[in-house]
């Protein structure tokens, strides 16, 4: 099995995507306005599935910075992580556990983190290939607040996904390349990623 390695070029523009989407979010949470200060939840125990292989190789960057001791550490709650939350989906539950990667609330790798954990919170609309439009409500707190402000959830602003995922889209079939179209479809939380290693070419679809 051979790794998928991030070329510095693909590397930067993840980078520079990751930021527009922070970008984005911002303009929309000072709108509403929503702030993460004093919130008694924490989003990183929110159940979130990713999708790419960029992505992932992304986050291995950041994991192969970490010092032996803090890498042990995430390892052992990534695969905590993952026997309970197999567990819990066992029995029907949506699983609701705190990161592995969450160190005294905050994400440990926030410079790699990825693509929902950026854009989780505001409300935010999608448009799809074939012209539907989706919406997302964002958070539990950004809903009491647009309740609150907004005479319907409509009229409330909303960050623009829709070309942030078709820049990552385009980047992860460059990522890819003759691979693009071959590989398994991917829906790994990120202690799975964190578990199973970086990507490989010859990654069996995971369970």
């Amino acid at each position: 099995m051979k790794e998928l390695f991030l070329p510095p070029e693909l590397s930067y523009e993840i980078g520079e995507i990751y930021e527009s989407m922070v970008t984005a979010y911002d303009e929309v949470a000072r709108e509403i306005p929503l702030t993460c200060s004093g919130c008694p939840d924490n989003c990183c125990d929110s159940y979130f599935l990713h999708h790419t292989y960029c992505e992932w190789a992304y986050l291995w960057e950041g994991i192969r910075a970490l010092d032996d001791d803090r890498l042990d550490r995430i390892m052992q709650r990534a695969r905590d992580y993952a026997v309970k939350s197999r567990q819990l989906i066992a029995r029907g539950e949506r699983p609701q556990l705190m990161c592995p990667l969450n160190e005294s609330g905050r994400c440990g790798l926030y410079a790699h983190r990825l693509m929902i954990c950026r854009t989780h919170g505001v409300p935010a609309a999608l448009t799809r290939p074939d012209g539907q439009l989706l919406r997302f409500p964002g958070c539990f707190r950004c809903q009491e607040i647009v309740a609150d402000r907004y005479q319907d959830a409509a009229d409330a602003p909303a960050m623009d996904r829709t070309v942030l995922y078709q820049r990552l889209a385009g980047l992860e079939a460059r990522f890819l390349g003759e691979r693009h179209g071959c590989m398994p479809k991917i829906r790994l939380t990120i202690a799975e990623m964190i578990v199973n290693g970086p990507p490989k070419s010859s990654t069996s679809s995971p369970t």
